[in-house]
């Protein structure tokens, strides 16, 4: 597997084959399908096919951008992050991150976070990421505000919100 950039205590790396059963089990859990329900995959073929997208777009070095997350300590797939294009805006992207409930708040987030902005800042034409969260996750709130994301704006009738809570927009651009 390769290693395309690590943490204090995480491994990001392209995703195997081998992760697709990790990867189902980890978009199962009840707070992934509350907080991004449309990462949701309906059974292990769809995740291995998505695998096998988000491995063939890592090796072309295009959108979107998806790697594994993995515990150096015990080289488990706690989750998985990622960068995407944000339709018609050239030099601007969104974040997306997961981390699997058994290892959340232990700040894994947070470093993950840190770590794929600076990574998108280095090695994509990027100017700004955006970070959008579904109202009423203050945990995801709090990982970008901690890597200095502000707020910028709530967006309702999005596709992705299915509850029509609305989504707060968050951005960081480049130093």
């Amino acid at each position: 597997m390769e290693n395309i950039f690590e943490t204090e205590h995480l491994l990001v790396r392209i995703f195997d084959p081998a992760d697709a059963k990790a990867l189902y089990k980890n978009h199962l859990e009840d707070e992934v399908k509350q907080w991004i329900p449309n990462e949701s995959y309906a059974d292990l073929e769809e995740a291995q096919g998505a695998i096998e997208f988000f491995s063939d777009c890592v090796k072309q070095a295009h959108l979107p951008y998806v790697l594994a997350v993995e515990l150096k300590e015990t080289q488990e797939l706690i989750g998985d992050t990622g960068i995407n294009e944000v339709e018609g805006q050239e030099g601007e992207v969104e974040i997306g991150y997961t981390i699997c409930k058994k290892h959340s708040g232990k700040g894994y987030a947070t470093e993950l976070v840190k770590a794929m902005t600076d990574f998108a800042f280095s090695n994509f034409d990027v100017a700004v990421i955006y970070g959008r969260v579904m109202h009423g996750n203050d945990a995801s709130v709090r990982v970008l505000e901690k890597n200095n994301y502000v707020y910028e704006t709530e967006e309702f009738g999005a596709e992705d919100d299915p509850y029509n809570k609305g989504m707060l927009i968050y951005k960081k651009e480049r130093a």
